[in-house]
């Protein structure tokens, strides 16, 4: 008991001599979400695309401070996922991975629905007919093409910054594969999701038979989706965990989507990648070995100057969103 004590005197002491080390004190104005309405109005007047993010398929803009706005961008198209999608993807999650000023990132698809899946006249010379002269050659290039594209919603998961994903009308085939690879998932009520690939004579191969058991934790359930291909609409999507809300519109969706993001970024940076990229690492090992590795990670990031300026800011009773935290 006696060590306890001491050990606890110890840890008090040293926090309050890190608390009275002078610390420049910033304030930024708290995160307030501009409406997707006057989002719409804002892009139609002048459309604002991201530093660095200029792409056929996807429009990426900055919602708010920290916070970037990825729209699947083919609208006419039903948002089908063609040859240069699985190419900007990565690129643009690569890019964004790196931003030391963004800090949460939602994802939408422009027009009447999320995404149809995979564009299939455009990837047709791809699939049906592969590179190389004999078996071993074409299975060769067809599992680095599954390869290249398994990666492009791989890239989403692996981005340190929380992804959520804001899902309205259709999301079909490879549009579950991407929103499996997403953090949290919102969605309208009239949103329709499938696993489309059986249809198409296929197996789902870039996540969604990987992710979506863990996702909702009901295998039964994801195998009666691969199988039969049937839809499930939004109210069974939100009952099997699949999205945490759903809302009667996609205006109201993007809304909430948006102010989710801004209260994400309002939290340390390294707090929060820190808590995803260890959940992450948990998610598919045994509870021993994830508390070791987070052993490990904590033991510097503990020594991080934003725990300083959380307590800080509750010792003084202030607004948590009114700490100004460094970029990672």
């Amino acid at each position: 008991m006696a060590v306890a004590m001491a050990a606890s005197r110890s840890l008090r002491n040293l926090l309050m001599r890190r608390l009275t080390v002078p610390a420049q004190q910033d304030f930024s104005v708290s995160l307030r979400p501009m409406g997707s309405a006057a989002q719409e109005q804002a892009s139609r007047a002048a459309p604002c695309e991201a530093s660095g993010h200029s792409y056929e398929s996807l429009l990426v803009t900055p919602a708010e401070k920290h916070i970037l706005h990825v729209q699947l961008n083919r609208p006419d198209k039903r948002n089908a996922m063609n040859k240069a999608f699985w190419r900007e993807m990565v690129e643009c999650f690569n890019k964004i991975a790196q931003d030391s000023d963004c800090r949460a990132v939602v994802i939408s698809g422009a027009g009447k629905m999320f995404s149809s899946g995979i564009d299939l006249m455009d990837m047709a010379s791809n699939l049906l007919q592969p590179e190389g002269d004999d078996v071993a050659r074409i299975s060769w290039y067809l599992r680095d093409l599954i390869s290249r594209f398994q990666e492009t919603f791989s890239v989403i998961e692996k981005c340190p910054k929380p992804v959520i994903a804001a899902i309205h009308g259709n999301c079909i085939g490879a549009g579950v594969d991407l929103i499996t690879a997403c953090d949290i998932r919102y969605c309208t009520q009239d949103a329709v999701f499938q696993v489309k690939e059986v249809d198409v004579g296929l197996a789902a191969d870039v996540g969604t038979l990987q992710r979506l058991p863990k996702v909702i934790g009901n295998q039964s359930l994801v195998n009666e989706l691969a199988f039969t291909c049937r839809k499930m609409m939004a109210d069974e999507a939100l009952s099997s965990g699949l999205v945490s809300r759903m809302f009667p519109d996609k205006e109201l969706m993007l809304d909430l989507a948006l102010a989710l993001a801004a209260e994400i970024a309002s939290k340390s940076p390294v707090a929060v990648q820190s808590t995803k990229i260890n959940l992450l690492y948990s998610r598919d090992r045994p509870v021993a070995e994830g508390l070791n590795y987070m052993a490990t990670w904590n033991m510097s990031m503990l020594q991080t100057q934003d725990i300083v300026k959380s307590v800080q800011a509750m010792m003084e009773k202030k607004d948590a969103k009114s700490v100004t935290f460094s970029k990672l």
